[in-house]
């Protein structure tokens, strides 16, 4: 089994965090200053220079006084919760992450709610950093979890302010730092000079580099996901393992953890494996599905994976492998099959968003986290069928080939954070596997598969 353990964690804490662990069950309350790092009661001024000349200063906190200058494209989130996940997802590589909710940091950190291995996010912007880390899950508080990670943190902003200026210009490269050497007009020209989102391959950055397995499943948090034949902790019988290779361009944990709770064996493989292996895999009968995750960065730009799952859907109907695409994955299959994608103004991320199904007609809220969109209009003249839609602005959010098992959504259905309404999908993808026709999202009872 692949080891996804938290690098911060596998660092001893000190005493200070030592003490803020309690016993199961038991609230714990932490107490921290805004900047820690920086010595008892220190606050340290930090700064956020945006390419249009917007320079917004607060207080520094995570990995203060090192006289950090990063330079990243600045983006938005608008979840109410799930700040650690966040962090740690991959999509966000290569960003500095704001978050419109005025409070962050009063539940703690701990080493369970991870997305991936390490902090992923350039630099994180809040309003208000709680003073107050209380949770009996919780064993650091934020400012020294970013510390740990080497992140640094800016707090006391105007998030709405900035927010409004993302909304209305868009999403623009930025520089965050704590160094007071550097005046104000060089960072914004170091903003401006900073490469661009688009036409970059973040990818290798992220993915595994060699093969893997994966077996953690959802275990106790089956309770809330309420997905079909797991609605309580005892999982449903299940007439057979389907084995599922997954193509891991920056994989959150919980689309993982979602495959393995249905009984799927599942074997993660770099992005850049060759279109002849998955086909002797799958001819062979060593895998019934191919995944491709969610990541970050530009998908036109991720040439070699577009070109292998070109290869692998251009065969037979019955030749093409059960096939499930989530965000980048969705992205990636979309350019396989001649569409285009663009860059969107300001992305959608979030775990508010609502997509309507096009197939049922159902409603479901999302969580989503990107910055480029299949073009619809291209994916309608190479034979897909678009199934679902982002109902504030009309974006595509999931489409499906009608011959073949292939189908992807723009959102995350994992719920890492976010509701629970989308966990079908992954229902539908063991519906694939085990007839091999065109996803419908009427699925069988997992206890009859």
């Amino acid at each position: 089994m692949q080891s996804r353990t938290h690098s911060i964690y596998t660092r001893p804490m000190d005493q200070s965090s030592a003490n803020q662990s309690g016993a199961a069950g038991q609230a714990t309350t932490t107490v921290r200053s805004a900047t820690s790092s920086g010595g008892a009661g220190a606050r340290r001024v930090g700064r956020l220079a945006l390419q249009d000349g917007s320079v917004f200063t607060g207080v520094a906190f995570g990995a203060v006084g090192r006289n950090l200058a990063v330079s990243a494209e600045v983006v938005f989130n608008t979840s109410m919760t799930g700040y650690q996940e966040a962090l740690t997802d991959p999509s966000y590589t290569g960003q500095i992450l704001v978050m419109t909710v005025a409070q962050v940091g009063n539940y703690g950190v701990n080493p369970h709610d991870i997305e991936s291995v390490k902090v992923q996010v350039s630099g994180f912007v809040i309003k208000d950093l709680s003073r107050l880390a209380s949770n009996f899950r919780s064993d650091m508080a934020l400012d020294e979890y970013l510390d740990r990670a080497g992140v640094l943190g800016l707090a006391e902003i105007d998030t709405r302010a900035l927010t409004r200026r993302l909304r209305s210009v868009g999403v623009m490269q930025g520089v965050i730092t704590d160094d007071p050497t550097i005046t104000d007009a060089a960072l914004v020209e170091r903003a401006r000079v900073a490469p661009s989102m688009a036409g970059q391959n973040l990818v290798p950055l992220v993915g595994c580099t060699n093969n893997q397995t994966w077996s953690e499943t959802l275990g106790a948090w089956r309770d809330v996901t309420g997905h079909q034949g797991h609605t309580t902790t005892e999982r449903a019988p299940r007439a057979r393992v389907y084995k599922v290779l997954a193509l891991d361009c920056g994989a959150k944990n919980n689309i993982l953890r979602n495959l393995a709770d249905r009984g799927c064996a599942i074997k993660l493989v770099p992005h850049d494996v060759s279109a002849g292996e998955i086909k002797r895999l799958f001819d062979s009968g060593e895998v019934d599905g191919l995944f491709i995750s969610n990541g970050p960065g530009d998908p036109a730009a991720v040439e070699a994976t577009i070109k292998t799952l070109r290869e692998v859907l251009a065969g037979t109907p019955k030749s093409v492998p059960p096939t499930f695409g989530i965000c980048l994955g969705h992205q990636l299959l979309g350019l396989a099959v001649g569409a285009k994608t663009f860059k969107l103004p300001f992305g959608h991320r979030g775990a508010n968003q609502p997509v309507k199904n096009l197939l049922n007609g159902r409603v479901e809220i999302t969580a989503q986290n990107h910055g480029f969109a299949v073009d619809p209009e291209s994916l309608a003249g190479v034979g897909a069928e678009a199934t679902h839609i982002h109902l504030n602005d009309g974006t595509l959010a999931g489409f499906r080939l009608k011959d073949r098992p292939v189908f992807c959504v723009q959102y995350h259905p994992e719920a890492g954070p976010g509701p629970h309404d989308s966990s079908y999908l992954f229902d539908a993808f063991i519906q694939m596997m085990k007839d091999r026709k065109p996803a419908t999202f009427e699925v069988t009872p997992m206890a009859t598969v």
